[in-house]
């Protein structure tokens, strides 16, 4: 499955709520660069999920605010992801 995430860099706050222009919005307090940035979305994301971060995977946007993102889940576990992807979007930005 695949998810467009939004990357806010050097925010004061951490975690993934909301949505901007269609896009989950990840804040993550790391800088954008040298893909610091990146690797924490990705952590971000895989926590607020509940999958280990090797079964996410950065497909485009290495250098972009907007990244796609596969994640390996199948099945149920495909459900539940979708399910709580679901949520995120829709809470109350942090």
């Amino acid at each position: 499955m695949r998810v467009l995430v939004y990357v806010r860099p050097n925010s004061p706050t951490v975690g993934a709520a909301g949505e901007y222009d269609g896009a989950l919005v990840v804040r993550v307090r790391e800088p954008a660069r040298s893909g610091r940035a990146t690797e924490a979305a990705l952590r971000s994301l895989a926590a607020a999920i509940d999958v280990p971060r090797e079964r996410l995977r950065l497909r485009t946007g290495a250098t972009s605010r907007r990244k796609l993102i596969e994640i390996d889940a199948e099945g149920g576990d495909a459900d539940r992801v979708r399910q709580v992807l679901d949520v995120l979007r829709s809470a109350p930005k942090a």
